[in-house]
């Protein structure tokens, strides 16, 4: 996609960024496993309902990768799929546990608000630390921004009054199947079942947790109660955001691959 000239006005766009990584990871965290094709989100939905809010103006839609050495054949066929579908695709080696898309994600945003017009802004990620400053900063000059995760994950976007939050598995046709998430703010109206994550035989194959004695608990008094409490509110937050020890993602080589495409969609443009 070229910048315009100088004389030129700036053209209105609609922009999807997905971070691949973060994505992964997430799912991963959410599902409790390696997720399996039938629960990787679908690129071709996610680009339909990107088209859908989008009207006639202009789009682009980047996918942003990590590829670990060990990776580079596999997800090849990954990247020809997306780029099928209108995607255009910025991968960055992984040689470092360090290396991430994080930056390169929030260079591409700031060079297409610079060179265009940018009326929407869709971000795929959960990644608050990165991405809350900037998105709200773009929100006080006039684009519309949205973020498109996981309710469990991304807080950031539905605590901000200035983002907009979409759950991806609320993007008809994302996935195959249901996640089996545990989403309270949307059960249906007869109600519906939690299934177990694992036997409630594997309980006593755990040696029991440690009762603290009555003393201690005095002895604690309010200080470790509110002790208690950061370590319960800890925990919740380590159920709600996947961390890099708990997360166990799958090889960058798996994120998100797609079935072989159909005729890619004929407005979505790769830059």
């Amino acid at each position: 996609m070229d910048s315009p000239r100088p004389h030129e006005p700036a053209r209105d766009l609609d922009l999807l960024v997905w971070d691949a990584p973060n994505v992964d990871m997430t799912l991963s965290a959410i599902l409790g496993s390696r997720p399996a094709s039938s629960d990787r989100p679908r690129f071709d939905a996610i680009a339909r309902w990107f088209l859908a809010g989008a009207g006639d103006h202009e789009v682009e839609g980047c996918v942003f990768t990590n590829v670990q050495p060990t990776a580079a054949v596999s997800l090849r066929g990954w990247i020809e799929a997306l780029r099928s579908f209108g995607y255009a695709v910025f991968a960055r080696p992984k040689l470092h546990p360090e290396d991430d898309v994080d930056d390169a994600m929030l260079r591409h945003i700031a060079e297409r608000a610079a060179s265009h017009h940018l009326r929407r802004l869709v971000v795929a990620s959960g990644d608050g630390r990165n991405f809350l400053g900037p998105l709200e900063e773009l929100h006080r000059a006039g684009v519309r921004c949205v973020v498109l995760s996981f309710a469990e994950v991304a807080g950031y976007a539905q605590e901000s009054p200035h983002i907009e939050f979409v759950d991806l598995e609320d993007v008809p046709g994302a996935f195959q199947v249901s996640l089996g998430r545990t989403r309270l703010s949307a059960l249906p109206p007869d109600g519906g079942w939690f299934r177990p994550t694992r036997s409630m035989r594997a309980l006593l194959e755990e040696p029991h947790p440690p009762v603290p004695s009555p003393a201690a608990a005095e002895q604690g008094g309010e200080q470790g109660g509110e002790q208690a409490g950061e370590q319960a509110g800890g925990q919740a937050r380590e159920h709600e955001s996947p961390g890099p020890a708990a997360a166990h993602p799958p090889a960058v080589g798996e994120v998100g691959r797609v079935p072989h495409p159909g005729p890619p969609p004929s407005r979505l443009r790769a830059g």
